[in-house]
């Protein structure tokens, strides 16, 4: 799945530039920056209208506690723009032209979401391999190849994942194309982890007095720094000892992060410092080499000796440990 966002950190020596969690993007990028079409005849107008997400349990795959906004057209949606730039179909005009726009002033956001990406099968993996085989991912976006339960399954194969979203196309998508057994997809805002927590269909795949692992990958900086410290430390309560959670946050130049932020229009997005982003594992053992940059995050095996570039991710894995 791929999600996106875009942030400036407060840290001297680095600024959040943009978060996304996408498939390499090595087949859908020009070496000009230019956007190829879609396959067929490019991107399409959504011609469907998925359900309106309300009450828990109306809507077949899981309900959610908080309404599900309606598609809207009008405006730009993060999951639309990078679907977009992946070479998708799932996207409006107006997604399109932000996508073009964001691209022209920066360049390195596909390299960025590979790195992330990358992060993301390993720490998944990682996460795995220490016999956790329940996930929540929170924030997901629209489904691509190498989801977070294709990669858990390789590990384990009775690895179960539910996925959460507030779009109500990310949730229709999922519906269609999530079908692997022990995978679901719930309604939630990220605003309320016990509202998602508390979903039906959630709760009856996932179980939280067994270990589990939370991600929140490229989603904290749609919040203010309290908030997405009390999200996580939210998540960090109700998951039980042995749990791991997965975060990461995109970091790069000042001067690129001003010019790009002032450029993203699909979502407000808040200045994190890495001090701040250390503070969302509080209370979690971090496992080493802690907060990094996602390039040379690989748990216990050897660093990767990589240079970062302008722009990257820090991420980091933790783990809960007993009283």
């Amino acid at each position: 799945m791929c999600s996106s966002a875009a942030v400036i950190s407060s840290d001297s020596a680095a600024v959040v530039l943009v978060a996304a969690r996408c498939e390499p993007l090595s087949s859908a990028w020009h070496a000009d920056g230019a956007i190829p079409p879609a396959s067929g005849s490019g991107s399409r107008e959504l011609g469907y209208n998925p359900p309106y997400v309300g009450a828990a349990g109306n809507d077949g795959v899981g309900g959610g506690r908080g309404v599900v906004e309606p598609i809207d057209s009008t405006q730009p949606n993060i999951a639309r723009v990078w679907d977009y730039w992946l070479g998708g179909k799932d996207n409006f005009a107006v997604d399109r032209e932000l996508a073009q726009k964001l691209l022209e002033v920066h360049p390195p956001s596909a390299q960025m979401a590979r790195e992330n990406r990358e992060f993301l099968g390993r720490a998944v993996s990682y996460v795995a391999a220490r016999g956790i085989w329940q996930f929540i991912d929170v924030g997901a976006g629209l489904p691509t190849a190498l989801n977070t339960h294709d990669i858990a399954q390789q590990v384990s194969p009775r690895a179960r994942v539910a996925y959460v979203d507030n779009d109500p196309m990310v949730i229709s998508h999922a519906r269609s194309l999530l079908r692997s057994p022990g995978v679901i997809a719930v309604p939630g805002d990220l605003r309320d982890p016990g509202g998602i927590l508390a979903d039906q269909a959630l709760a009856g795949l996932i179980d939280l007095a067994r270990p589990s692992c939370v991600i929140l990958s490229g989603v904290l900086h749609f919040l203010d720094a309290q908030t997405a410290r009390e999200v996580a430390a939210a998540f960090a309560r109700a998951i039980t000892p042995a749990s791991y959670l997965i975060i990461s946050v995109g970091s790069g130049n000042p001067v690129e992060g001003e010019v790009f932020t002032s450029a993203y229009s699909a979502a407000r997005i808040y200045i994190h410092s890495r001090e701040e982003i250390l503070g969302f594992f509080d209370g979690l053992e971090l496992v080493p080499p802690g907060v990094v940059p996602v390039m040379s995050w690989n748990g216990d095996g050897p660093p990767l000796d990589r240079t970062p570039p302008t722009a990257t991710f820090l991420g980091g894995v933790a783990r809960k440990l007993r009283p």
